[in-house]
C-alpha cells in the first residue's frame, strides 16, 4: 500500500500543472459541499434534542372558507389537551402552551429585565426536554402564582442559579397578568437548535383563570393556546390522524350546537420537530417551508460535487493518451487488467483525499464568513457520522472520477498500443465534449438563477407597499409608557425631530389580530378579516391614504376603518356610517383606507379593519431624516423619564421588512457564491483541456505557421471547438433555467418578468469568461516558435 501511495505521489509530481488543476477543482467542490453539509445538518437538527421527539406532536386545526379554501391554525381550544388525553388511549401525555408575542418586564427589587414568556400546563417539563437545574418537573408549574426561570435569567436577577426557589419576582406585561410570582424552578436555557427561545414559564392554569371569560377559553369555538401530545410507543400516526380528523367538530356539536360547525375543518397531528422545516400549508395540507431551502442547497452541493468530479474525469481522460503505452508495457510484463484498473482508480482516490485535506483547510478558513452569511453558529464536528460521510463522499468521488480513465487506459491490446501511433478515439472525444457541455449547462443555470433572485429581491425592497416605512422607528411599551400611553404619545410629539407618532398592536410584517366574527346588514358569506388595534395619528404616521371618511379621534371606541378589499368583499354600498357588529360589539364605519401590504409580498392584501385602542403594545415614531441620531437620543431620554431603569430597545421598520426575506437574501448571496465557484471549477477544467489540446496539436500548429497561418487563425482554430460546446450549453440551459425560476417566482404575488435581457447578460458573461480562459493557452500556442515543435519530425 505504501508503494502504491509513493507511485501515486510520483505521478502527481510528474505533471504538476494537471495535478494542481485537478486537486484545486476537487478541493473547491468538496469544500463547498462540506460547508453546505454543515448548514443542512444544523437545519435538520432543529428541535431534535427532545427525548420524546419520535412521539411528540402538535395538534393542527383547520377552518373552511366560503370560497372553498382551507386555513390552517396552530392554536386550539384550551380544553383540547385534557380532553384528548382523557378520550384517546393512544395519548400518553398532553400539554398546553401560550406563546406571548411581546416581551414582559421581570424584576427583582429595582432591577427590571425584558423577558420572553410562556404559559404552560403542569406537564410542560415532562413533555419537552428543558432540563431543570433546580425544582421538580412534575410540580414546578402546579402553583398558579409560581414561575420557572431560565438559568441565564436567574443569573441576571439573582447572580446565581441555585437556592432561589421560594424567592419572588415582579412581572409586568398585560395588566391582568401583572403581579408578584414565586420562583418554583430553574431550567437550562433552550439550546441554539431549539426553534422556541424563551426566558420564563408561568402556569397556564393562572392564565386560564384570568382570561377564561374574556377569550372564552372554556369553549370549543375558541383558539388560543397550542396543544402538544406525546403518543404511546407504536401508535400509527396515519391511522391516528384519520381517527381524530373530526374530533373537534364532534366536541363542538355536542357542547355548542351546529351554529359554527360549517366553518370547522378537520384536524391532524404534525410531528413537533418537523414544524421548523414544514411550516407552510395549502388548503389544509402540509406544503413545505424551509425544507425547500434544505433540498435546494443539498441539490447545489451535489451539483457542485458533480461538476468537480466531471472536471477531474475530463482532465484525467484527456491525459489518458499519454499513459496508454505505459499501460501496454505493464500488460506486456504480466500485469492483468483488474490490477491496472485498481492501480489507476487508487491514484485518482489518492488525489481525491489530497483534495479532501485541502478542502478541510478551506472550510476552516471560510467558516467565520459562512457563519455570518447563514446567520448560524456552525462548527466542524468530527463525530463518527460526519467522518464517515466526508470519507464516503471523497471515496465515491475518487472512484467515480477515476473509473472511466482507468477502464479506458486498460482497454487496448499491448501489441496494438506499442506498434501504432495513438490518436484519441472519437468516442473518447465525444465523451469529453459531453462532460464539458454538462458542466457549463449547470453553471449557466446557476448564473441565470442568481440574476433572477437578485432582481426579485430588488423588486421586493423597492416596491411601493402603500405606506411609508422609511425613517420610522418602533419599540415595545412597558411600565408608565404603556399605562399612560395617551400622555406618553403627547410628550413624544413635542420632541424635536419627531414628525409624528402613534401606537399599535402587532406589526406590519405579518403579526396582526383578526378573525371571522364580523356581522353586517346583508351579509351573505363568512370572511376572515385581518386587523390592527391602533392609536390616533396612525394613518398619518405611516402615510396610509384615506379614500373617504375620517380617521380616529381620542375615545373613538366604536369607530372602525376598513380597507378597499374588505368593503368590496362585504358588498357594502355607501358604507360610511353603516352598523357593524364585531365579536358582539356594535361599531360604525367611519372611513375607508386604500389597500396596503401589511404582510410579505408572498401575499396580496386581504380584508383589513382598523380599530381604535388607547393602550398599545408598540409605539411607532416618524422621525426627521436629517437628524436621525440626535432625535433618537432625545426619544430615548424622554422614554427614560417615563420608565427609569428600563432599557430602550428600538428598531427601524424597514429593518423588519428586510428580515421578512432573510431566507431569500441568504439564498441569493449563497447562490451567487456557488455560481461563481461552479463556473470557476468548470473553467479550471476548460483551462486544462485547452492546454492539453494545444500540447497535443503543437506540431500541427507549427506546420500551419510555416505554411503562413496567422496568430488569429490559429487562436480561432484552438478556441472554436470549445466555444461551440459552451454555445450548446447555453441552448440547453436557457429552457431549464426558465422553467425552474418561473416555478420559484410563482410563489410571489408581485414578481419580475423573465425578460430576454437576463439570458443575454448570462450568455455574454459566460462567453467572456470562456474566451478569457482558453485564449491564454491559444495565444501561447500560436506565438510559439514552430522550429521547436518541428525539430523532432
Amino acid at each position: 500500500m505504501l508503494r502504491s501511495i509513493k507511485l501515486a505521489w510520483r505521478n502527481v509530481l510528474n505533471d504538476r500543472q494537471f495535478s494542481i488543476l485537478n486537486i484545486a477543482g476537487l478541493s473547491t467542490g468538496l469544500a463547498c459541499s462540506l460547508l453546505i453539509f454543515l448548514w443542512v445538518r444544523d437545519e435538520r437538527s432543529i428541535d431534535k434534542f427532545h427525548a420524546k421527539d419520535s412521539r411528540l406532536y402538535q395538534v393542527i386545526k383547520t377552518s373552511n372558507n366560503d370560497d372553498g379554501t382551507v386555513d390552517v391554525h396552530v392554536t386550539t381550544p384550551a380544553i383540547m389537551a385534557s380532553s384528548m388525553k382523557a378520550d384517546l388511549p393512544e395519548v400518553d401525555n398532553s400539554v398546553l402552551v401560550v406563546i406571548e408575542e411581546e416581551k414582559g418586564l421581570i424584576g427583582n427589587g429595582d432591577k427590571m429585565i425584558k423577558a420572553e414568556s410562556r404559559y404552560a400546563g403542569r406537564d410542560f417539563f415532562n413533555v419537552f426536554t428543558y432540563h431543570l437545574l433546580d425544582g421538580n418537573a412534575t410540580s414546578a408549574l402546579s402553583d398558579e402564582k409560581g414561575v420557572v426561570l431560565s438559568d441565564k435569567l436567574a443569573l441576571s436577577l439573582f447572580n446565581t442559579t441555585s437556592g432561589i426557589i421560594g424567592k419572588t419576582i415582579a412581572w409586568k406585561s398585560e395588566e391582568a397578568l401583572n403581579g408578584v410570582y414565586k420562583v418554583t424552578g430553574v431550567f437550562q436555557s433552550p439550546p441554539s437548535n431549539a426553534s422556541d427561545q424563551f426566558d420564563v414559564v408561568f402556569s397556564f392554569e393562572h392564565y386560564y383563570n384570568v382570561f377564561r371569560d374574556k377569550y372564552g377559553l372554556d369553549k370549543w369555538m375558541s383558539n388560543n393556546p397550542s396543544t402538544y401530545l406525546v403518543l404511546k410507543d407504536g401508535v400509527d400516526i396515519n391511522a391516528f390522524n384519520n381517527k381524530i380528523k373530526d374530533y373537534s367538530r364532534q366536541k363542538m356539536l355536542a357542547a355548542e350546537g351546529p351554529e359554527n360547525l360549517k366553518w370547522e375543518g378537520p384536524m391532524f397531528l404534525q410531528k413537533y420537530s418537523d414544524r421548523y422545516l414544514y411550516n407552510q400549508y395549502e388548503n389544509g395540507k402540509i406544503a413545505g417551508g424551509r425544507i425547500a431551502y434544505v433540498r435546494l442547497f443539498t441539490l447545489i452541493a451535489i451539483i457542485i460535487l458533480v461538476i468537480a468530479s466531471i472536471n477531474f474525469m475530463n482532465l484525467a481522460t484527456a491525459k489518458a493518451t499519454a499513459r496508454i503505452r505505459e499501460a501496454g508495457i505493464r500488460k506486456l510484463v504480466g500485469a492483468n487488467r483488474s490490477s491496472l484498473i485498481s492501480r489507476y482508480i487508487g491514484e485518482s482516490t489518492f488525489m481525491a483525499f489530497l483534495a479532501l485535506a485541502l478542502a478541510v483547510a478551506i472550510v476552516y478558513t471560510l467558516l467565520p464568513q459562512f457563519r455570518q452569511i447563514t446567520g448560524k453558529d456552525l462548527h466542524v464536528i468530527f463525530d463518527v457520522q460526519s467522518i464517515a460521510i466526508f470519507i464516503g463522499i471523497t471515496l465515491a468521488t475518487g472512484v467515480l472520477s477515476g473509473s472511466y480513465p482507468a477502464i479506458y487506459l486498460t482497454s487496448f491490446r499491448p501489441a496494438w498500443v506499442l506498434n501504432k501511433s495513438m490518436l484519441i478515439s472519437g468516442g473518447q472525444s465525444a465523451f469529453r465534449k459531453g462532460l464539458v457541455v454538462c458542466q457549463f449547462t449547470m453553471s449557466i443555470v446557476f448564473i441565470i438563477s442568481v440574476i433572477v433572485v437578485y432582481r426579485q429581491m430588488k423588486l421586493v425592497q423597492e416596491k411601493n407597499l402603500g405606506f411609508e416605512k422609511n425613517n420610522i422607528i418602533t419599540f415595545t411599551t412597558e411600565g408608565r409608557a404603556r399605562d399612560e400611553m395617551p400622555a406618553f404619545l403627547t410628550e413624544l410629539r413635542k420632541v424635536p425631530g419627531v414628525i409624528n407618532c402613534s401606537g399599535m398592536d402587532g406589526t406590519l410584517t405579518g403579526e396582526h389580530s383578526g378573525g371571522g366574527g364580523v356581522d353586517w346588514e346583508g351579509k351573505t358569506q363568512g370572511i376572515e378579516f385581518d386587523g390592527f388595534y391602533v392609536n390616533t395619528d396612525w394613518l398619518e404616521t405611516f402615510a396610509v391614504p384615506l379614500v373617504e371618511g375620517r380617521t380616529f379621534r381620542n375615545a373613538d371606541s366604536t369607530g372602525v376603518l376598513f380597507n378597499e378589499t374588505a368593503i368590496r368583499m362585504m358588498g357594502l354600498e355607501n358604507p360610511l356610517g353603516k352598523r357593524i357588529v364585531m365579536w358582539g360589539k356594535e361599531c360604525r364605519v367611519i372611513g375607508i383606507i386604500k389597500d396596503f401590504n401589511y404582510e410579505s409580498l408572498y401575499y396580496k392584501p386581504g380584508p383589513l379593519f382598523l380599530r381604535y385602542d388607547p393602550i398599545n403594545s408598540n409605539v411607532v415614531v416618524k422621525i426627521d431624516a436629517a437628524s436621525n441620531a440626535p432625535t433618537i437620543e432625545r426619544v430615548k431620554a424622554m422614554y427614560g423619564r417615563f420608565n427609569n431603569g428600563i432599557a430602550f430597545d428600538f428598531k427601524f421598520i424597514d429593518d423588519d421588512f428586510d428580515k421578512l426575506y432573510a431566507s431569500e437574501q441568504r439564498v441569493s448571496v449563497l447562490s451567487g457564491y456557488f455560481a461563481a465557484i461552479a463556473i470557476l471549477i468548470s473553467c479550471l477544467g476548460l483551462f486544462g483541456l485547452s492546454a492539453f489540446t494545444a500540447q497535443k496539436r503543437q506540431k500541427e500548429i507549427g506546420v500551419r505557421k510555416v505554411l503562413g497561418a496567422s496568430v488569429q487563425q490559429i487562436m480561432l482554430m484552438l478556441s472554436g471547438n470549445f466555444l461551440k460546446l459552451v454555445i450548446v450549453s447555453l441552448v440547453i440551459a436557457f429552457p431549464l433555467s426558465w422553467y425552474f425560476m418561473n416555478e420559484w417566482l410563482m410563489d410571489f404575488q408581485y414578481r419580475i418578468d423573465l425578460g430576454v435581457d437576463i439570458f443575454l447578460y448570462a450568455s455574454a458573461g459566460v462567453l467572456l469568461i470562456t474566451i478569457c480562459t482558453i485564449s491564454f493557452q491559444a495565444l501561447k500556442a500560436s506565438l510559439a516558435n514552430p522550429v521547436r515543435s518541428l525539430r523532432t519530425e
